[in-house]
Order: structure tokens, then C-alpha cells, then sequence
């Protein structure tokens, strides 16, 4: 489903690499993500909750769904398969594993469809008369290094418990790791594995989800750290306060006086850890040469993001005045 206009999603890159910029290498957080999604699409952030939907709007109701991954990889590598998530909800019930699988899948499924439909509600009580409730799941996936998320929207669907079969996954002990009994739910028409229901750390369901294959209009990519625009430029995002503090120093930040100066002074660049404060939502981009922005990195291999290198080499250029 679509997710942002074309400048909505200008927008959400923009906030996102404002947002990467300040976390200064901490985790993403839920709250993170709903914070760009709202402000990027204009619409109140009523603040996140893992018992309310992230976003009601109107009669548009998402709930966001966000997955770490290693950094060794491309996120588009995720494209056209298909991932488990650790967790839909745990406001459910498991019957006893002696009870026939497809009879503890329907009353599993029915318990599922019953919390979905509470949530549409929700959105229906202050949806616009005349119209249906917008139910939607979002999926977010980014890089534990920050250099890249992904995101798509899909329909938030009411399982038929007519569609699937089941059947129990019995796993004895070994060694130190626990037995445990799971439902595994398979749609019927494609056999594919669409929940995994388990009783380890609490009852909860496990959706299985599809990621969109590459170059799909609704799905959205935004790379914000060392983002390579061309052949030739790399874009950085930095806080507007590091953005200052280089603009006094050099003089302006154009791509040929900012690459310059980097390639000048990156052998002989010092250490000296600090963290700007400032706005959030305000970052500016710079472009430096792809030849200047490896020079950076070699120079400072283990900064948590391009505004630390940039903050880095600031200081750098101060204590040289």
C-alpha cells in the first residue's frame, strides 16, 4: 500500500537522517520511527505505546512493526522473501497441546482476529462518518549501524481461519536449551508458513511477512549514512550545530571546499569525543567527493555516523586556529 507521497517521503528521509545525526549511534527506537512517520505525513503523534496503535488519524490506523538486522548486508538483500517477526501480540491464549492442531489454530486465529478488530474500532470511533477504518501494518527494517532502513505498509488482514492448517512442532531438550512445543500455521493455497504461535517467555504469535521486491513504488529505502548520490558525491547529514561550526571555519560547505579540506586533513586528524546539542528535526546535508568521504572514514573508522566524523573533524579544524 502506499505509504508517502513523493515529498512525504523526501520529507521522512530528510527527518530520519536529522534524527540518525543526534542518536549518535543509540538504538532505534519505536518511539523514533512514529516521531519522522508523523511529521513527515503532517499528522499528530499521540506517542507510542505498545498497547495502542502508533498512528490514529482520521479513519487511518497503523500499527508499526520494526526489526533489527546486521549491518553486513544490504537491506534490499531482504527483498521478495519473507521474515518472521518475534511478535504480533501476546494477548492470546494457547490451548493445550493435546488439543488437535487445527482445532487450537481456529481458536487461536479467532482470538487474533477478535484483538484486530478491537483495534479497528478504535479508528472508528473518530473516523470522518461515511467512511471505512484505513487498518494498517507497517513494516520497518534497519540496519543495527544505522546506515539504512527499509519500510512498506500492507493491509492489516483478519485471518480466516478457513485459509490455513496447522500442525504442532514438538523440539526436546538439548543440553542447557528447553523443550518447547509451537503451532505452525501454514496458509493453504501457497503451503507457506504464516504464524508461528509459541509458549516459551509467554504466549504470543509470530507473523511471518513479505518483504516487496526491489524497485516496488510502495517501498521505501532511505540510506543516511555515507547515502552515494553519484558516481562521484557522497551525501552526509549533519546538526545544525556541527554544520555551523564547519561553515565558520572553512568559510562555506560546497562539496569542492568541504572535500578539500578533508582530504588536506584527514591523515593528521585528532580524537577529541564530544556530542553537539540542538534541534532533532534539524539536520543539513552536505556532499563531499566519494574520494574525501573514504578519506574520513579511514581517517576515523569507528565513529558511530557521519556527524560524528563530521563533529570530529570540526574539532579537528578548531584546535588548528
Amino acid at each position: 500500500m502506499p505509504a508517502f507521497t513523493a515529498e512525504q517521503q523526501e520529507k521522512a528521509h530528510q527527518l530520519l537522517g536529522a534524527k540518525v545525526a543526534y542518536m549518535m549511534g543509540r538504538k532505534m527506537e519505536e518511539g523514533d520511527w512514529a516521531d519522522v512517520y508523523c511529521k513527515a505525513k503532517g499528522l499528530p503523534n499521540h506517542g507510542w505505546s505498545n498497547l495502542k496503535l502508533d498512528v490514529v488519524y482520521e479513519n487511518l490506523g497503523v500499527e508499526h512493526k520494526m526489526m533489527c538486522r546486521p549491518s553486513k548486508r544490504s537491506l534490499t538483500e531482504s527483498c521478495g522473501t519473507t521474515i518472521m517477526h518475534p511478535s504480533a501480540t501476546r494477548s492470546i491464549r494457547v490451548p493445550p497441546n493435546s488439543t488437535p492442531a487445527d482445532d487450537a489454530m481456529r481458536d487461536i486465529l479467532t482470538q487474533y482476529g477478535d484483538y484486530l478488530l478491537a483495534r479497528k474500532e478504535e479508528v472508528r470511533k473518530n473516523a470522518p462518518a461515511g467512511t471505512e477504518p484505513d487498518m494498517r501494518i507497517g513494516w520497518l527494517l534497519w540496519q543495527d549501524n544505522l546506515h539504512q532502513f527499509l519500510y512498506f505498509e500492507e493491509e492489516m488482514m483478519i485471518p480466516n481461519p478457513d485459509d490455513y492448517y496447522a500442525r504442532w512442532e514438538v523440539r526436546v531438550s538439548k543440553s542447557v536449551r528447553k523443550g518447547s512445543t509451537n503451532l505452525w500455521i501454514y496458509e493453504k493455497d501457497t503451503d507457506k508458513k504464516r504464524y508461528s504461535i509459541t509458549t516459551e517467555a509467554g504466549a504470543k504469535v509470530q507473523p511471518y511477512f513479505d518483504v516487496p521486491p526491489v524497485g516496488h513504488p510502495h517501498l521505501y529505502v532511505f540510506n543516511v549514512i555515507g547515502e552515494v548520490i553519484t558516481t562521484e558525491l557522497v551525501r552526509l547529514w549533519a546538526t545544525e550545530a556541527t554544520a555551523r561550526e564547519l561553515r565558520r571555519i572553512l568559510g562555506d560547505l560546497l562539496p569542492e571546499t568541504l572535500s578539500r579540506s578533508i582530504l588536506a586533513e584527514a591523515p593528521v586528524i585528532l580524537r577529541d569525543d564530544q556530542q553537539g546539542q540542538g534541534n532533532e528535526q534539524v539536520a543539513e546535508a552536505l556532499l563531499i567527493s566519494l574520494e574525501a568521504y573514504d578519506a574520513l572514514r579511514l581517517a576515523l573508522p569507528d565513529t558511530v555516523s557521519d556527524e560524528h566524523s563530521l563533529q570530529l573533524f570540526a574539532q579537528h579544524l578548531r584546535h588548528k586556529q
